[in-house]
């Protein structure tokens, strides 16, 4: 049985302040034995504006947010899957939206950039448009962690059954899915659809989420969530800045895949 902590933050504009509270969360995460812990999209910095969110990119392999999930994740001795951070792109104005992944060393082990772009237009004057200044990621990434091989995506990519498919094709044991669902788009469809990659994948589901209003006025869904392979929720976190932590068991996985083979029984 392995431990994966989810942090929840209610991330504001200021990169330091949240540094600061991601690392309480996660000394708190670790001093919880936790083998492997998993931060939120835009964990570092919800900006006010695309201009403050291009001046907080990083070159990719330097920067103060890269320096300080390196370190950490060396001082604390545990792996962490760091939500997602603003790397530079070919062009001055375009950023990838990135999920780097740590180990206890605090060597960079992955990079995951965002492909599902959100570019939507809600009821009620809600508007996005990702597109603008985030370059769509192109490759699957999956890494072999402490508690089990992983497959990586990020908040919009959950609503892309397809991709998870081709994940499952590569033997993930577990799905992480950090987050900014919108609090609209949260309330309806969030928790569904995160049971049903579970379950459809038969893999545990990680997905810590962005929280409450920030500083440019959004209001995200919070309602961090995991569930295990038959799609039982086993954490959950509603509101405000916290730590849940899920029990991994990859025997009882391999009992849900031997019970139902739908994995093998796949025709593509």
């Amino acid at each position: 049985m392995q431990k994966v902590a989810l942090i929840q933050m209610n991330s504001n504009s200021i990169v330091a302040d949240n540094l600061a509270l991601a690392e309480k969360l996660l000394v708190q995460a670790s001093q919880n034995h936790a083998q492997l812990a998993v931060l939120p999209e835009n964990f570092s910095q919800m900006p006010l504006t695309e201009k403050q969110r291009l001046q907080a990119a990083e070159a990719a392999g330097s920067g103060p947010i890269q320096e300080f999930l390196s370190t950490i994740s060396n001082k604390l001795d545990f792996w962490i899957i760091a939500g997602t951070i603003s790397i530079k792109a070919g062009s001055n104005n375009r950023v990838f939206s990135s999920c780097l992944t740590y180990d206890n060393n605090g060597t960079c082990q992955a990079r995951y950039d965002k492909q599902h772009l959100f570019d939507v237009d809600l009821a009620g004057g809600e508007s996005y448009r990702e597109s603008s200044f985030i370059e769509h990621g192109k490759n699957l990434q999956y890494i072999d962690t402490p508690v089990g091989r992983v497959g990586l995506s990020i908040c919009y990519d959950l609503r892309f059954p397809e991709y998870y498919r081709l994940l499952s094709r590569q033997n993930v044991q577990l799905l992480t899915v950090p987050a900014a669902f919108t609090f609209t788009t949260g309330v309806a469809h969030w928790e569904t659809l995160l049971r049903a990659r579970a379950i459809e994948n038969q893999c545990y589901v990680i997905a810590p989420a962005q929280t409450g209003t920030h500083d440019n006025g959004r209001t995200t869904y919070g309602h961090s969530l995991a569930f295990d392979p038959w799609g039982k929720r086993i954490a959950m976190i509603e509101h405000g800045n916290g730590v849940a932590y899920a029990d991994i068991d990859l025997n009882y996985l391999n009992d849900v895949r031997s019970q139902i083979p739908c994995l093998k029984h796949r025709r593509m």
